[in-house]
Formats: structure tokens, C-alpha cells, sequence
């Protein structure tokens, strides 16, 4: 949107200077002769040509300069006005070497146009003068006026690095705290959760009892808290890299989830595909949170998990058979909104919410068209 109005502006002051240099030609005398159509088109289309100044302000600097001599030696005595405007273009892009050397070609090419030109000899070599000291006064102003502009907007992007830079330090400082906390004290209680588990499944081994299926699932999810943590942490250490857990990982996911006694089933509908990695792991996300949120809350026996891969993107499914009435709100908790905080991100949609035959619902679809 920016950019079209740009252009706009700028054919809009192009526009406006061919308008006033055609005015100032037509009220100013000259000495008629063959000519007098050519220089009309020279001193319109030097205004014109202004409209490209942004994106080829040299050539349309050394275009509107020899438009300029081509109508003063015509015999049209209007000033360089459209000269002047891509001299502040010019010097504004920091092309000021380039912009002084043309110029000072021009102001001595532009005395030499005007005693060309068909008109009284003594009152032209007069006119050259001072339209010399004039048009340099105007040039000066110009340059300065662009160059004063270009240092301001400078400046301006260099205060611009500065707080987007001061904003990644923050950001990274945070994380780092984040990290640290988490550390030192989630990592420190999983640990002994992990050992004591351990320990419990190498003493009841040893002793020749069998081992219970909730204290090898203790001693599973245990080993997983602790990768995916550790995970975690690095990747709050270091923001280039990733959790690797995505649609891989879902058969060990349901069979953690089958320890703690929840009977899970996963169907796969459509062409598997690869998908972005940013969808792979919010999906693995999803369905983690759904069964996490099932075990803990929903009381519920069996959950099933469909996974269908569509070419606009990817929808999944979990339902379970739990007490959720119909109609019933669901209780709103930090899973929930990550879930729905991770799903909008991507341009998606999340619905969570009881079943009609009861139980719970999540079903999310995830575009990958404008993500890939």
C-alpha cells in the first residue's frame, strides 16, 4: 500500500511541475520560431520524468538537465525547476558525487544554451549572467535541502536498528532467566521423579515381583519429561534451534499415554505428506495437550486420534469418551490457551468443546498453503 502511494505522490509533483513550467512558457516571451512545439514537449516532459526520480534518480538527473539546455537554446526562458527537483532526488538517494559533477557540467553547458538562442544578443549574454547566479543559488539550496533529508532519514533507520536491537537483547535476556528457572527447579524435581522411578523398576526386578504397568509408565514419561525439557532448555539458550517432536512421534506418544491405562487408536486419512515444520509440531502439540487434558481431567477410558492430510493443509481430531456433558463450557486452562495461541499463529482454527454423544472434542485444522 506504501509503495502505490508513493508512486502516486510522485506523479502527482511531476504532474504539478510540468503544469507550472508549461505556464511559465507559455506567459514568457520568446522568439517565435520552427521550433517553438519541441521546446513546449522539452519543458513538459522534464517535469514529467520527475515521476521516476525515486527508482532512477542519475538518468532522470542527466534527462531533465538536457531537457533544460535543449529548451534554453530553443529560446524559452523558464528556469530549471524540474533539474532542481532531481538534484534533491539525487542527492537524497546519496548519489552527491555524481549529482555535482552533472551539475557543474550543466551550469556551464546552460550559459552557452542561452546565447545560443534566437534573441538579442546583449540582452541574452545578460540573461546568461544572471540566470548562471540564480539557477547555482537554486542548485546549492537543493542539494542541500536532499542532503539534509537523507542524513534525517538516516539517522532515523540507525534509531530504528537501535531499538529493534535493544528488543533482541531483552528478548534473549529473558529467555536466558527462563531458562535458568526452569533449570534449577523443574529440572531438579523431574530428576529425582526419574531416578526414584528407576530404582523402583531395578529393585522389584531384582526381588523377582513383577513389575506394575503404572510404574513403568512413571518411569517412561519420566525419561520423555526429561528429553523434552532438555530440549526446552536449548532451545531457549539458543532461538535457531527447534524441538525435533512432530507426527513421527506420535506412536510413542500414544504409548505412553496406553501405560497410564487410556486405550488410544490413530487413524491417518489421505496422502501422507511433508508438511512444514512449524504444522508438524504444532500437530504433535495438539494431540499431546488432548491426552494430557484427558488423563487428567476428563475421565474418560478410550481416545481416539485421526490425523487427515487435505492439499489445502491439515485437520486433527481427538475425541474421547469422557463425562463432558453437552453444552457444557469448557474449563478454560494454560494447555487450552497454548493450544489455541499455537493454532492462530499459523492461521488456523481450534475447536475444544464437550461432544453431543459426551465426551470431548478438539478438532484443529492447520493451512500449510501460505506457510511452505
Amino acid at each position: 500500500m506504501s509503495s502505490v502511494w508513493t508512486r502516486f505522490r510522485s506523479w502527482v509533483i511531476a504532474v504539478g511541475v510540468a503544469a507550472a513550467l508549461l505556464i511559465a512558457a507559455l506567459a514568457a516571451d520568446h522568439p517565435a520560431t520552427d521550433l517553438d512545439m519541441l521546446g513546449y514537449v522539452l519543458v513538459v516532459v522534464s517535469g514529467l520524468a520527475l515521476a521516476g526520480s525515486r527508482q532512477a534518480p542519475i538518468p532522470v538527473l542527466v534527462f531533465t538537465g538536457l531537457c533544460a539546455l535543449g529548451y534554453n537554446a530553443i529560446g524559452f526562458e523558464v528556469p530549471a525547476v524540474a533539474y532542481l527537483f532531481a538534484v534533491y532526488a539525487a542527492v537524497r538517494s546519496g548519489h552527491r558525487i555524481v549529482t555535482l559533477v552533472i551539475s557543474v557540467a550543466l551550469l556551464v553547458a546552460l550559459p552557452l544554451a542561452i546565447m545560443l538562442s534566437p534573441a538579442d544578443g546583449a540582452a541574452t549574454e545578460a540573461l546568461a549572467q544572471a540566470r548562471g547566479v540564480l539557477e547555482l543559488a537554486w542548485l546549492v539550496a537543493a542539494a542541500a535541502a536532499g542532503e539534509a533529508l537523507r542524513q534525517a532519514e538516516r539517522r532515523a533507520d540507525e534509531a530504528e536498528r537501535t531499538r529493534e536491537e535493544a528488543a533482541r537483547r531483552r528478548a534473549t535476556q529473558e529467555r536466558l532467566h527462563i531458562a535458568r528457572e526452569l533449570h534449577d527447579s523443574l529440572t531438579h524435581q523431574i530428576s529425582i521423579i526419574k531416578v526414584q522411578a528407576e530404582v523402583a523398576v531395578h529393585l522389584a526386578r531384582k526381588r523377582g515381583e513383577e513389575v506394575s504397568e503404572s510404574l513403568l509408565a512413571i518411569q517412561q514419561a519420566s525419561r520423555e519429561a526429561s528429553r523434552e525439557l532438555r530440549a526446552t532448555l536449548e532451545t531457549l539458550r539458543d532461538d535457531t534451534q527447534v524441538s525435533s517432536h512432530g507426527l513421527d512421534h506420535l506412536p510413542q506418544l500414544l504409548a505412553g499415554a496406553r501405560g497410564i491405562g487410556l486405550t488410544t487408536t490413530l487413524t491417518i486419512e489421505g496422502e501422507r505428506q511433508d508438511v512444514p515444520d512449524t504444522v508438524d509440531r504444532t500437530a504433535y502439540r495438539i494431540v499431546q495437550e488432548s491426552l494430557t487434558n484427558t488423563a487428567r481431567h476428563s475421565g474418560a477410558a478410550t481416545a481416539a486420534i485421526r490425523i487427515d492430510y487435505l492439499p489445502e493443509g491439515l485437520a486433527i481430531r481427538v475425541d474421547d469418551d469422557g463425562t463432558a456433558k453437552p453444552g457444557a463450557a469448557p474449563v478454560p486452562g494454560v494447555g487450552l490457551l497454548g493450544m489455541q495461541e499455537r493454532v492462530a499463529a499459523l492461521g488456523g482454527r481450534l475447536r475444544a468443546e464437550p461432544r453431543a454423544e459426551g465426551g470431548f472434542t478438539v478438532q484443529a485444522e492447520l493451512p500449510v498453503a501460505q506457510i511452505s
